[in-house]
């Protein structure tokens, strides 16, 4: 009887899951038809490249950013990784994922805004943030967006914080001019063929500042 029961609850648990995947689909893809430069993608990343591109953070991390949480696939994979719930903030342009992202993350901040406009936010006093993670488009965005997005990131960003940005591409997704400009560097952590499509994650964080030559 305890067996039975146990199957049971496991049957219903797989059915719950598959129609909250089921529902994230159908919200990707009308996201997708009414703006497909916003969005790019028709569905969700895998749990692969969340696994991913969460990889490095660790309760010990201390605040994180994320942009573009849409279904919360990314935001799920931190709090797999232990990061409380309460140090999430999660900035959201589209209406229709902030009110999702409301109803499955109580706990989290959900700030509805464009990435682009962060610094205008105001999100903590201070730089405490340890990690910001983008499920953003990038590749789609006009470089002046990008920099507006990457200087409001970092501007919250502690000493030693990182910026983890995911791409479909074959190489970094921040042009080389952009992070030289802004003092960035860009190193890739790892990819993924746990995705549709394939993906790879770039780890951004800031360039040691230059030593002044010590007179002779």
């Amino acid at each position: 009887m305890v067996t039975f029961s146990m199957k049971r609850a496991g049957c219903a648990e797989h059915r719950r899951t598959a129609r909250g995947r089921g529902s994230d689909f159908v919200a990707f893809f009308r996201a997708w038809m009414g703006d497909p430069l916003r969005v790019a993608s028709v569905m969700p990343s895998g749990e692969g490249l969340a696994r991913l591109i969460t990889s490095e953070v660790t309760p010990a991390t201390g605040p994180v950013l994320e942009l573009g949480p849409g279904t919360g696939v990314f935001t799920r994979a931190l709090l797999a990784r232990g990061v409380a719930e309460r140090d999430l903030t999660l900035i959201e342009f589209g209406a229709e994922f902030a009110g999702m992202l409301t109803r499955r993350f109580p706990e989290a901040r959900i700030v509805q805004a464009d990435a682009a406009k962060l610094k205008q936010c105001r999100l903590y006093d201070g730089a405490p943030a340890g990690a910001v993670i983008s499920g953003l488009p990038v590749l789609s965005m006009p470089a002046r967006k990008v920099m507006a997005i990457l200087t409001g990131a970092f501007g919250y960003l502690k000493p030693g914080g990182a910026f983890y940005q995911f791409t479909y591409g074959p190489r970094c997704p921040i042009s080389r001019r952009i992070l030289d400009r802004l003092g960035l560097k860009a190193v890739k952590i790892g990819s993924t063929r746990r995705n549709l499509p394939p993906a790879s994650v770039y780890r951004i964080t800031r360039r040691p500042a230059l030593k002044s030559a010590v007179a002779a």
